[in-house]
């Protein structure tokens, strides 16, 4: 008899769930599949994931800069060739000489130290300087596959046992229950405020700090992802002041998630780090403890395969820096790619520069696509019976809430799925069209939402958009009688 069973392994590993790769998905991979195999076996032609922000996967292109320099540094040979000046950008050969000669005997295919090559640290930390208007230590830096191996070193550091808990906006992105769960902490809810555009109230987050230390938790972070996901709201600059206010009288480590800090598509709302709130404020590392993510999957460059990204680390002592560096060196370094995406998506090509203006085109192109498109599906789900949607004022996403009728919801328990998941496995098998089911993120119990992301090509919104509101009118019709 095997002795590794469902029963036997890690609890912590079986609590937690990641939706946004969970059982919907599995589904629509075999509905593709099916289609390969029978064309013609469902009622659409293709599926449309519409689940996940992965903009390459959806045919965003790439960033020719940032692809021109990669090659570059990638294959070195290639710079010492003749034909290589008509092929790529002056900037872009330049900026591979420059970023080569930061790495040991050119060797990309190496090992760097741990938090990253120091001269893209350097080059990141000129960038943030350049971004916030204060000075940032390349020292505070650590350079990640992505954000999300940051943000489970984060949780590792701070998580000693179940009765440590974390404070995190509901609806949130799934890596934060994830993570939590598999290092063993409690996660403390606060709820976002719908009515309000998602908005985010200081004596919510009292009032949950407080009911938690009433339950003997030890709170000891707040997570703020800003621009939302998967809600897309941006925060104001005044309520970002009132958030690090609260965790500096509350001593709480600020775990700020800005990854989607490119992503703003609204004239009347501006991104603002946490670290620029915070000096404009006048503190600095004694006062508060502040953990900024940033990553090169999202912006207008969407390089989600490449694995890029950092923590910006302030307000720890000596003695605890050093033990995030060693479990920063458990896993060696992150990925030499990655590292210079890093460097590129926060030191890109400048006025003058021969890039700089066909680089401002394709950034251009992306952002303002992504605009109108958050725009065009905004006003299909909010002409939709029984369906509001929030407006999309950063992020990739889309959050709007589904009034379901009792019908529905009665079906869904004799299915023994969550309302919502009901909804988004119906419409993925009429439509093709893959959403993830808000209660993979959670949300005020008693309402049912789905997450839809911004992403696919343009000229594919129409055809969204028309099997979208055929669907749901059919459902509706077929669940209010």
């Amino acid at each position: 008899m095997d002795s590794i069973t469902i029963d036997t392994i890690n609890p912590k590993v079986l609590k937690c769930e990641y939706a946004v790769r969970g059982e919907i998905v599995t589904i629509a991979q075999k509905l593709q599949q099916d289609l390969k195999d029978n064309p013609g076996s469902h009622p659409f032609d293709e599926i449309l994931y519409c689940n996940i922000g992965n903009p390459q996967s959806l045919a965003q292109q790439p960033i020719t800069f940032f692809r021109e320099v990669l090659a570059l540094c990638d294959h070195p040979s290639i710079l010492d060739k003749s034909e290589t000046q008509g092929l790529f950008s002056a900037d872009a050969i330049e900026r591979a000489f420059q970023i080569l000669d930061q790495i040991p005997g050119r060797a990309t295919g190496a090992y760097s130290h741990s938090q990253g090559i120091k001269g893209l640290r350097d080059t990141i930390a000129s960038g943030i300087e350049a971004r916030d208007g204060f000075p940032a230590d390349p020292n505070d830096l650590f350079l990640t596959d992505g954000a999300s191996p940051a943000v489970h070193m984060m949780m590792q550091l701070l998580i000693r046992s179940q009765n440590d808990g974390i404070l995190c906006p509901i609806p949130q992105y799934p890596l934060y229950s994830a993570s939590i769960a598999l290092h063993g902490g409690t996660l403390v809810p606060y709820y976002l405020d719908e009515q309000t555009g998602w908005g985010l109230e200081i004596s919510e987050l009292e009032h949950q700090l407080n009911t938690a230390k009433s339950n003997g938790i030890d709170v000891r972070a707040l997570v703020v992802i800003n621009p939302g996901n998967p809600t897309g709201q941006v925060l104001g600059e005044a309520n970002q002041r009132e958030i690090v206010e609260f965790c500096k009288k509350e001593g709480l480590v600020l775990l700020a998630d800005e990854v989607y800090q490119e992503n703003v598509y609204v004239p009347d709302k501006k991104f603002h780090s946490f670290k620029k709130i915070t000096r404009s404020m006048g503190y600095g590392e004694k006062d508060i403890s502040l953990v900024s993510f940033q990553s090169v999957s999202k912006g207008f460059y969407g390089e989600c395969g490449k694995r890029g990204g950092y923590m910006e680390i302030t307000g720890f002592s000596p003695e605890v820096r050093e033990q995030i560096y060693k479990l920063a060196s458990v896993n060696l370094c992150s990925n030499i790619s990655g590292q210079i995406l890093a460097s590129l998506v926060m030191s890109p090509p400048k006025v003058g520069d021969e890039s700089y203006e066909s680089f401002s085109a394709e950034k251009e192109a992306v952002l303002s696509s992504l605009a109108r498109r958050a725009q065009a599906l905004q006003d299909a789900l909010n002409s939709l019976e029984g369906v509001t949607c929030n407006r999309a004022e950063g992020a990739m996403y889309l959050f709007p809430r589904i009034n379901l009728p009792d019908k529905a919801i009665k079906a869904a328990e004799v299915a023994k799925t969550a309302p919502d998941a009901f909804y988004a496995k119906l419409l993925l098998n009429a439509t093709g069209i893959v959403v993830v089911p808000g209660s993979g993120f959670r949300q005020v119990p008693g309402t049912w939402h789905f997450r839809c992301t911004i992403l696919p090509q343009e000229e594919k919104i129409p055809a969204i958009v028309s099997r979208l509101t055929e669907f749901h009118k059919k459902f509706m019709d077929e669940f209010c009688g």
